[in-house]
């Protein structure tokens, strides 16, 4: 993958693909940018002295990556999420350095030394939250549903704790007792999994 690859318009392979093939790609485009939007808007922060311009190189990078999304082959279908922020954080790195070029006067800017500095230490911290967030996903399924639902009724918008004990009629206290046992399971098996994958 070369993320400074220019597709070209004219022999572009998406665009000789059928309709529903293009629409299907950018189906696959937008579920893999949304599910990674926060992590790719972290790494732009930290490589920018303050908020300024995150939406800005949020934005060119969303479009550049579409752009040159036929680029974008992963190995296999399973590597795709984590070699698809990797890609798209590149593509991130040169939008910032871009964003601050054009502000090369003002004084809140960081030399481009700085910014592959920032930039080098926040993919190590994405990988090390990519490997987290993975091993994450893949307790959580091993719960049962309701058990699921009650460990994620914490943190879910439209869910509680409160409304879970008021639909089982299982007392609140019992439910919060649950999911600090579920919470600590969980913590074992992440942490099981992350030695285990060294």
């Amino acid at each position: 993958m070369n993320p400074s690859a220019q597709p070209n318009p004219e022999t572009s392979s998406a665009d000789q693909t059928t309709p529903s093939a293009r629409e299907a790609r950018y189906s696959e485009f937008v579920s893999l940018l949304a599910r990674h939007d926060q992590s790719i808007r972290r790494f732009a922060r930290s490589l920018l002295p303050s908020g300024q311009g995150v939406d800005d190189v949020m934005q060119e990078t969303a479009l550049e990556c579409w752009k040159k999304y036929e680029s974008f082959t992963p190995e296999t279908a399973e590597d795709a999420a984590e070699e698809f922020i990797r890609w798209a954080c590149v593509i991130a790195r040169y939008k910032v350095l871009s964003w601050q070029r054009d502000r090369g006067r003002d004084r809140l800017v960081f030399r481009e030394g700085v910014i592959e500095q920032l930039a080098q230490t926040a993919m190590r911290d994405l990988s090390q939250r990519e490997r987290e967030r993975n091993a994450i996903e893949a307790c959580l399924k091993e719960l049962e549903d309701r058990e699921r639902r009650l460990v994620l009724s914490v943190h879910a918008p439209g869910e509680s704790v409160a409304k879970i004990a008021e639909e089982t009629g299982i007392k609140v206290r019992r439910l919060y007792s649950k999911v600090n046992a579920l919470r600590k399971r969980l913590a074992d098996c992440v942490q099981l999994r992350l030695l285990e994958e060294g």
